[in-house]
This record gives C-alpha cells, sequence and structure tokens, in this order.
C-alpha cells in the first residue's frame, strides 16, 4: 500500500510540476504577444508623426517650385498608400520604402532652389522629419526584437507545444531588403552655400 501511495504522489507531482509549466509558457507567450503589441503601436505612432510632417513639407517646396507637380503626386500619393490602416508590418515596411523613395525626390527638388534651403521652415520640417526617422529606425529595432523572442519560443520544442495548442503563431518582422531604404532623407546645404 505504501508503494502505490509513493507512486500516486510521484505521478500528481509530474502532472502539477507539467501543469505550471504550461501555465507559466502560455503566460509568457501572453506576455511575449503583448511587447510585440505594445512595439508596433509605438512604431504605429512615429510613422504618423512621419506622415503628418510630410503635407507641411510638400507645401513648403510647393511655395518655391509649383512646376514639380509631379514630385508632388507621387509624395502625396505615397503618403497616402502608407498611412492607409490595416497594414502587416511586410507591407507597412514596402509602403514606407515606397515613400521615402518619393520623398528621396522631393529633397532632389529641394537641392535646386538655393532660397528653399535657406527657409528656414524647411530646414525644421528636415529636421524633425530626420528625428522622427531615427525614432522609428530605434522602434523597429526594438520591435524586431521582440518578435525574434516570440518567435523563438514558438518555434522550441517544448514550448511550441503550447503556442501551437493556444493558437500562437509567429510574428512578422518590419525589415526593408536595403537599409538605405529606411535611412534618413539628407541633404548636405552646407556645402551649397559655400
Amino acid at each position: 500500500m505504501e508503494a502505490v501511495s509513493i507512486i500516486l504522489i510521484v505521478l500528481v507531482a509530474i502532472v502539477l510540476v507539467a501543469l505550471l509549466w504550461g501555465v507559466a509558457t502560455y503566460n509568457g507567450f501572453v506576455r511575449l504577444r503583448n511587447l510585440v503589441q505594445e512595439a508596433w503601436r509605438q512604431i504605429d505612432v512615429e510613422l504618423h508623426r512621419r506622415h503628418d510632417l510630410i503635407p507641411n513639407l510638400v507645401d513648403t517646396v510647393k511655395g518655391y517650385a509649383a512646376h514639380e507637380r509631379g514630385v508632388f503626386e507621387a509624395v502625396t500619393q505615397a503618403r497616402a498608400t502608407a498611412a492607409a490602416p490595416g497594414s502587416t508590418p511586410a507591407e507597412q515596411a514596402a509602403q514606407e520604402n515606397a515613400l521615402t523613395g518619393a520623398l528621396r525626390q522631393l529633397f532632389a527638388v529641394a537641392e535646386a532652389y538655393p532660397q528653399l534651403r535657406a527657409s528656414e521652415n524647411f530646414g525644421q520640417l528636415q529636421a524633425e522629419l530626420t528625428n522622427t526617422e531615427d525614432r522609428i529606425a530605434a522602434g523597429r529595432r526594438f520591435y524586431n526584437a521582440n518578435v525574434r523572442q516570440l518567435n523563438t519560443r514558438v518555434e522550441t520544442f517544448p514550448p511550441s507545444l503550447i503556442a501551437s495548442w493556444f493558437g500562437f503563431t509567429r510574428a512578422e518582422y518590419f525589415e526593408v531588403e536595403d537599409a538605405a531604404v529606411r535611412a534618413a532623407p539628407r541633404v548636405d546645404f552646407g556645402a551649397a552655400g559655400a
């Protein structure tokens, strides 16, 4: 009778340990999923800030280069596409890449107008945009680190069992093919005035 009691206690202990491990693993997945969502929301805030700066930048350049209509339309269209809600991180990255390319065209137009480059308003908008780009880059690094943690947990055994049972899946990275595409658009106004 005593051997049966010991076996029963050992089995209950094993089940209890497995249950505690399952609860702890599940809670870890919830925490990681929430970190990924929070990090994405921070990126989204900075992307909205970037999108809000662009119309002011376009209007400032329009005041000096009204005949560059194609560039203004390209920037406006790229901004509208990037600002549209409901994109996945991969889709958002592609849309932001297109917007960055359009902004490069806008800054190339600005280079041809010394009075625009000297404009205080244009300089402030450019500095704000650069600051926002830096914040987006920092947010992207934080987001991708959390995604890496979540994806590693989803794919490793035995946590992958809990992930599959409760529907935890891999998250998408927010990345671009070319790191230069996400770099803040830079225009050197100092060399032109010298």
